[in-house]
Formats: C-alpha cells, structure tokens, sequence
C-alpha cells in the first residue's frame, strides 16, 4: 500500500512538472513570436524606405540637407536622411522627422545621401 500511495505522489509531482514546463514553452514562444513581429516590421520598414528614397531621388528631391522623407514608412516608423560622417546639418530640429522627433513613432531608418542604411534602430 506505501508503494501505490508514493507512485501516486509522484505521479501528482511530475505532473505538475510537466504543465510548468509547458507554461514556460508557451511563455518562451510568445516571446519569439514578439521578436519575429519586430524583425517582420524592421524588414518591412526598410523595403519602403529604398522606394521611398529610390522615388526621392527620382522626383530630384534635394537630400543634401539631411531631410525627413517618411514620418510613416509604415506604423511607427520614420525615414530620415543623414550625411555619414554626421555633420552640424543633421542635428537641426528641421531636418529630423517630426514623428520620431515628438514620440509619435518610436522607430527609424537613417539613410545617408547615396541611399547606404546608416542606422536602423
């Protein structure tokens, strides 16, 4: 009779084992899935930002300012344009994106005058 009452115990044991393993499973992949959501958006964002920087060019956009092209590429992502080295230029207020600048998006795709990806972040 011990014998069958400690295999029961330990079945109970092991089994709630078992579901904290699960939870912790399904915590691990939802956190994964968050991740791939932000590097989705990440690739996304940066496919728009060369149509929008090919099409800048196109339409003889003066960049050598350092201007904000997109203030949305997509939700929460801006594009701007910077000059690598940075330079004075690229620092003024006017020449940022307003939308990242006051908080509205919380992402950008900094690209120098020649279309090089200077910083994603």
């Amino acid at each position: 009779m011990p014998k069958i009452l400690l295999l029961i115990f330990i079945s109970l044991v092991l089994s709630g084992c078992l579901k904290g393993i699960e939870n912790t499973a399904g915590a691990l992949t939802g956190i994964n899935a968050v991740e791939q959501k932000l590097q989705a958006d990440a690739d996304i964002a940066l496919i728009q930002a060369r149509q929008v920087y090919r099409q800048a060019v196109l339409d003889g956009v003066d960049l050598s300012s350092g201007p904000c092209l997109s203030n949305n590429l997509i939700p929460g992502w801006v594009l701007d344009i910077a000059h690598n080295p940075r330079q004075a230029i690229d620092n003024n207020p006017a020449n940022q994106c307003p939308a990242y600048r006051d908080g509205a998006a919380n992402h950008f795709i900094e690209m120098d005058v020649y279309g090089t990806v200077i910083k994603s972040k």
